[in-house]
């Protein structure tokens, strides 16, 4: 007799995944198609909310007749990209593009809600930065006519979710796990907040309830089961913000642990016993974990993928496949020895995140004559790994004690080389995932847990890996290191005020 089965859809910037997985945590069924970003010019990147919808649809369809378990499916959830901002209208119809987290139109916003950043970080757990209330205010400010026409503010996954119960848009909600790049809530008490959203000069009735990622919204309409497959009546989840998911899917739940997902974004996140914003240095995000009484406190690169996407494309330029040109250059950038022979690049490809830089840019420094396209790629996987040490040092203060290990998942993971480098870096010992698709399990377990089909979410998720031995820091490597991160610390302040400049140049 077959058991229950949960139906997990993760959203992400470029790729919609879906998954059907079982209590044993085997995903029976996997399918994934691609999302498309629209990027007609300089610091526009948009998307289709119902490209979106119809994208996670087709992925869910495929994977249900891959597991061939349809009549066992209990529950569903969503996850889906954070940082982003959909207008959605009074008939749940976007009434405008998709504003990307990758989008930077908000500069300005950024740059003007500088003075209140403290206070929003303390209350919302970030500063203005990529985030729905520098997102929205651009929008008041720039297009007024489709703030006016907007009702309701929506993520990806709750606004595919909310329309496959068939919910009304007085309905729309968000996820606790999402709130933490809102800038307008309070956070930790999950409720939106007055004076935030004053200090943004928006309006509170534009947005959405507030829901647990483990409330049931909803039950699957009969029009949605057609397009979809899953069964109608089957209960949805409220779901979660993406890398929240993930970390519930990866068991990063103990203080000390850490995950490091390294996909279109390069993201670290740290698990925390207690409510502790980033107020003095807003280096990080604090979001409230699912499931539990703990917290994960993270910062991504902004676009640490797509660096390494873009050196692929336009610095080798070979017609290979990904698969292929990957491996030749991990293989070349192998033979260099750490420190790239004082080679350095800086990873924020597309703007600092936390703190909110907008101004920041990637770029090389220290390319002499001897430096080959091997040292080029080890200097690009350095880069971010300095930036992710330079988090990590963040640790002792929130934690009382340093990292113990950092659980690796995403795209990224496959990369032993890269593995290498991060735990000699951090000087901490790095764990790949036994299996990568962490979000979908992450879903799963919300799915499972809403529906009452387990009890301990934390307990579940430790039967779901089997863990590989860890890749261990080398001792002379970490010293090396530590001294070139104290170096790039020096490069990422000094190299601050050109940025700034060279921002100015481009804008007058």
């Amino acid at each position: 007799m077959n058991g229950p089965v949960f139906v997990a859809c993760d959203m992400g910037t470029t790729l919609v995944k879906a998954g059907v997985v079982d209590l044993a945590g085997n995903v029976l069924g996997l399918a994934s198609v691609d999302s498309r970003l629209i990027t007609q010019e300089l610091g526009v990147v948009e998307q289709d909310l119902l490209e979106i919808e119809r994208a996670a649809h087709s992925a869910i369809s495929l994977a249900i007749e891959r597991a061939g378990r349809r009549s066992d499916i209990a529950g569903v959830s969503f996850s889906s990209q954070m940082a982003g901002i959909g207008a959605v209208g009074e008939d749940f119809i976007p009434v405008a593009p998709f504003d990307s987290w990758l989008d930077s139109r908000c500069n300005i916003d950024i740059h003007e809600m500088k003075a209140h950043a403290e206070r929003v970080t303390l209350v919302s757990g970030g500063p203005p930065t990529y985030s729905h209330g520098t997102k929205q205010r651009w929008l008041k400010r720039e297009q007024p006519q489709i703030y006016a026409a907007t009702v309701k503010f929506q993520v990806p996954g709750p606004f595919v979710a909310a329309r496959l119960a068939g919910l009304s848009i007085e309905d729309a909600y968000i996820d606790e796990a999402n709130l933490c790049f809102s800038n307008l809530a309070d956070t930790n008490s999950a409720t939106w907040s007055p004076e935030l959203i004053a200090l943004f000069g928006l309006d509170i009735e534009k947005l959405p309830r507030i829901l647990n990622p483990l409330d049931i919204i909803g039950w699957v309409t009969p029009q949605a089961a057609i397009t979809t497959g899953i069964p109608e009546g089957t209960p949805i989840a409220a779901g979660g913000g993406d890398q929240v998911v993930a970390c519930l899917g990866a068991g990063v739940s103990e203080p000390g642990q850490a995950s490091d997902s390294a996909g279109t974004a390069s993201l670290f996140a740290m698990c925390l016993d207690r409510w502790a914003p980033d107020v003095e240095r807003m280096s990080m995000v604090t979001a409230k974990a699912i499931g539990s009484d703990r917290y994960l406190s993270f910062s991504y690169v902004n676009g640490g993928g797509l660096g390494l996407e873009w050196f692929r494309n336009t610095v080798v330029a070979d017609s290979s496949s990904a698969e292929k040109v990957f491996a030749e250059l991990e293989l070349s950038a192998s033979k260099v020895p750490a420190g790239s022979v004082g080679l350095m690049w800086l990873p924020h490809f597309q703007g600092g995140v936390t703190p909110p830089k907008p101004h920041l840019r990637s770029g090389w420094i220290g390319i002499t004559g001897i430096h080959g396209r091997g040292h080029l790629y080890r200097s690009v996987l350095e880069g971010i790994a300095y930036q992710y040490g330079e988090w990590a040092s963040r640790a002792p203060s929130v934690l009382g004690a340093p990292l113990t290990e950092v659980r690796a998942m995403g795209g990224g993971a496959k990369s032993a080389l890269w593995l290498q480098i991060k735990a000699d870096v951090l000087g901490v010992p790095f764990l790949r995932m036994s299996q990568s698709e962490c979000a979908l399990l992450g879903n799963a377990l919300i799915a499972a847990s809403a529906t009452r089909h387990i009890s301990d979410i934390s307990e579940t998720v430790k039967g779901w890996h089997s863990m590989s031995s860890p890749v261990t820091p080398d001792a002379m490597a970490h010293e090396s290191y530590r001294r070139l991160l104290e170096i790039f610390g020096m490069l990422t302040e000094q190299t601050d005020p050109v940025f700034i400049a060279l921002q100015d140049f481009l804008s007058a």
